[in-house]
């Protein structure tokens, strides 16, 4: 290829990092001998200086191809040899840190003159290499070609050098054995692309593609089959405890089979989609099992949203019968031909009359069971379509260990995926479902729930679940187990319960709305061996993860790549959307013919352990106390407005674990208005739900550009929140004077005053979980979480304290 030694050696280098993750531009460091003046030669000393070889391996080359990149790389780096290092530096000036060398952290040296034979009269004389104590940069790696007594090549020998900072030996080695794997494979085929080296020995892929998935136990069976079954093996069971109510498993199956009837009736059959438009309650869990039932499928809409997104989900499901609560039922009226009340009484609903026997409708595992809707990256919400098969599969899986009959709490919104898991995994194994009352569970609440009922399971969402275990730990006593997930679980949190409460189980579950709740789950009871990230644990039982890089081949252990999940819990697809269901949902190559697996989106790893690590998403979409959202959604409410020209929406993290979506708006015409933030929001919540509605809004004069001609979105300044602490009435009472402090502390600001709006500086509802806490810890007083919102600013909150 018209290449030396030393190139051939950069380029497998740097085949190699980029199939490690490194991407597409590798630059590498390595020493010239700086003595390109004949006036040197025969100096004594160092003359040394380091060249930044870059390579570029974009567009998915053949090795050849790479060889012929890094030869003009280094031709053109060897041109300019004379530039000192440090004015290289000075020039480009990269961000510094004291935990990196500039430019490169990796370096290669190949030696390629024949060793010098060193005859001192009167001495024994021998080369030896110098012990290496201390690693100069993260990764150095030596290459020497040996020549035989005639001065001909007698074989290569290498050498690594690393920081035990950043590697252990292991994972030296294994980067050493890998690196001979490239180099045998190019030389067997250099017009092989790079994609298509196999960077896995055969053990390691049957590890990842096979020992480290779930087993294959493909479910057979729908709900209401499991449900009845449950019904009839013990009809004296309570299923159901809300407030002073109990309903037993016989109870319910009637109901549910009268209401299926009556839907039937109303021309609900095999996957119609029936709208449930409720509040949690018995008569909600009896909706949603008299639906799948009468063969239909059950499309959850939260009854707080606001009516414009009611209306724009319930029409883009095809939704043409609806089950509602009476003070929801005109609103939803104009949206779809029949309406069914289902919050009244039992003994006078216009259902009570219907047999309490069985729908005669056949279900099979593959109907749809429910169609959850979820935010979507082109302004529209996206409905996934989720099979009976996927629920019975999730319910029957082995991680669940109930004792007896379990108690688990369900105060996820019925429109959060996370009620399938405490719903129907409690239902079809013949536990007891206890309902929440309406409003967000905190740690008071959750402390009495547990007294009353008993509970021995209860689910929260990452963000929850910190705000707990940081403000009230033993909140979680009485509990057997306490599943968390839907992002990133912080290991000090799961520290502090485990330690404050010994015995308790801290379950880590992972997973999409598209894989039906969670994918994968690890339980955690002993504090010294959680470490500093918490897994996302192993797939459960027939399903499978792989991990895998842009060209969908598997990445070994410890590298990151894009998380594939086949196997069970995968859902149909998004409804009505074709497009989006083929780019999303796509051909496992690794199964039988026809296999489909969902990507995910998100960037993981395996660990050594066979446990998967969650990492970063691949794209903007975020998780915002457990909701996924999608920033483009927000951006397309936003550029609606009238006064909007461009609208751009961020995630932001400025506290750990506090994540929160900050909008950057430039106006129409540029026109001044101080107080369009606050109009923003407003308009934004009259579209999407609480969630979705940016805390933050900012009106810039222009919005920051790359060079590309992109949005600069690191560039974007950090938002503040109204001013908090500025002018307004002092406190006037001792109430209002803690109540300043607390808000102040919450909200980590200097201070506020006693007019100012919890939620217009930024607070939002996990933080008032979080503010109720507190309260609680410095006055002693109960009160719930909705009162923040019904009297959000420090005046209003202090005179509900004064009546408490």
């Amino acid at each position: 290829e018209g290449v030396t030694m030393f190139m051939v050696w950069q380029a497998a280098l740097a085949v190699l990092l980029s199939r490690l993750g490194a991407g597409k531009d590798i630059p590498i460091g390595s020493a010239i001998a700086g003595r390109t003046d004949q006036v040197a030669e025969d100096l004594v000393g160092l003359f040394t200086n380091m060249l930044v070889v870059r390579t570029d391996l974009s567009g998915d080359p053949t090795f050849a191809e790479v060889l012929g990149r890094v030869r003009q790389a280094a031709l053109g780096a060897l041109e300019h040899q004379d530039v000192p290092f440090e004015r290289l530096v000075e020039e480009l000036a990269p961000a510094r840190s004291m935990a990196r060398h500039p430019l490169f952290q990796v370096t290669m040296t190949v030696q390629n003159v024949p060793e010098a034979r060193i005859d001192l009269p009167g001495l024994d004389a021998e080369v030896r290499m110098s012990e290496t104590t201390m690693a100069k940069l993260d990764l150095d790696f030596q290459v020497v070609e040996r020549f035989d007594g005639h001065g001909r090549p007698d074989g290569l020998l290498g050498g690594l050098t690393y920081a035990t900072d950043l590697f252990d030996e292991a994972t030296a080695q294994t980067l050493v054995t890998r690196l001979v794997r490239v180099l045998k494979a190019v030389a067997a085929d250099p017009a092989r692309p790079v994609s298509r080296l196999d960077l896995l020995d055969p053990a390691e892929r049957q590890r990842l593609l096979t020992e480290w998935n779930g087993d294959r136990r493909p479910a057979t069976r729908t709900v209401p089959a499991l449900f009845t079954a449950q019904a009839a093996r013990a009809p004296h069971a309570v299923a159901l405890a809300f407030g002073g109510e109990r309903v037993t498993y016989g109870e319910l199956e009637a109901r549910s089979n009268r209401l299926a009837r009556h839907l039937s009736d109303r021309g609900v059959t095999t996957e119609s989609l029936v709208g449930v438009v409720m509040d949690r309650s018995a008569d909600l869990v009896t909706a949603l099992l008299a639906v799948v039932k009468a063969g239909g499928a059950y499309v959850p809409v939260d009854p707080g949203q606001p009516a414009q997104r009611i209306g724009r989900v319930l029409r883009q499901a095809g939704v043409d019968v609806c089950l509602a609560d009476r003070a929801y039922a005109q609103a939803v009226e104009e949206h779809v031909r029949t309406v069914v009340v289902a919050d009244e009484d039992p003994a006078g609903a216009a259902w009570a009359g219907a047999p309490d026997s069985a729908v005669a409708v056949r279900v099979m595992p593959d109907q749809l069971a429910y169609v959850m809707f979820t935010s979507g990256s082109t302004g529209e919400p996206k409905g996934i379509a989720t099979t009976h098969r996927d629920v019975v599969e999730l319910a029957g899986d082995r991680c669940w260990d109930f004792p007896g009959q379990a108690r688990g709490l369900f105060s996820a919104p019925h429109t959060f995926d996370g009620s399938t898991l405490e719903l129907w995994v409690r239902l079809l194994t013949g536990g007891q479902v206890v309902l929440a009352p309406r409003g967000r569970v905190g740690a008071a609440q959750l402390r009495s729930l547990t007294g009353e009922y008993g509970l021995t399971h209860a689910q929260l969402t990452a963000g929850l679940f910190r705000v707990i275990a940081e403000e009230d730990p033993t909140a979680f006593a009485g509990l057997h187990e306490v599943f968390t997930g839907a992002d990133v679980v912080p290991a000090a949190a799961v520290r502090r319960v485990l330690q404050a409460v010994p015995g308790i189980t801290v379950r880590n579950t992972y997973g999409p709305t598209e894989v039906t709740v969670i994918g994968t789950q690890i339980p955690l009871q002993d504090p010294q061996a959680v470490g500093d990230v918490v897994p996302v644990g192993y797939p459960l039982d027939d399903t499978r993860m792989y991990v895998l890089d842009e060209y969908l081949g598997p990445v070994p252990a410890g590298v990151a790549g894009e998380l594939y999940i086949a196997g069970a819990g995968l859902a149909r697809g998004y409804l009505h959307r074709p497009g989006l269901t083929a780019e999303r949902f796509v051909a496992c190559p690794f199964e039988e013919a026809g296999a489909r697996m969902y990507r995910t989106g998100d960037v993981v790893r395996w660990n050594r352990a066979g446990q998967l690590e969650f990492l970063s998403r691949a794209d903007d979409q975020v998780k915002i106390r457990g909701f996924r959202v999608e920033p483009g959604e927000v951006e397309a409410v936003l550029a609606a407005h009238g006064q909007v020209a461009q609208a751009v929406v961020v995630p932001r993290e400025d506290t750990p674990g506090d994540k929160y979506l900050a909008a950057y708006v430039v106006l129409a015409h540029h026109a001044a208005d101080p107080g369009f933030a606050a109009t923003a929001r407003d308009f934004v919540a009259s579209r999407l739900p609480e969630y979705m509605v940016p805390p933050a809004v900012l009106v810039l004069d222009e919005l920051p550009l790359t060079a590309n001609g992109k949005v600069d979105r690191a560039a974007l300044p950090a938002p503040l929140h109204a001013s908090g602490a500025g002018p307004g009435r002092r406190p006037a009472t001792v109430y209002e004077e803690l109540l300043c402090t607390i808000f102040a502390q919450v909200l980590d600001r200097p201070g506020v005053t006693v007019e100012d709006d919890f939620f217009a500086l930024g607070g939002h509802s996990l933080l008032a979980v979080r503010l109720v806490s507190r309260v609680r810890a410095v006055l002693g007083i109960d009160i719930p979480v909705t009162a923040v919102f019904e009297a959000p600013t420090v005046a209003g909150l202090a005179g509900r304290l004064g009546g408490a």
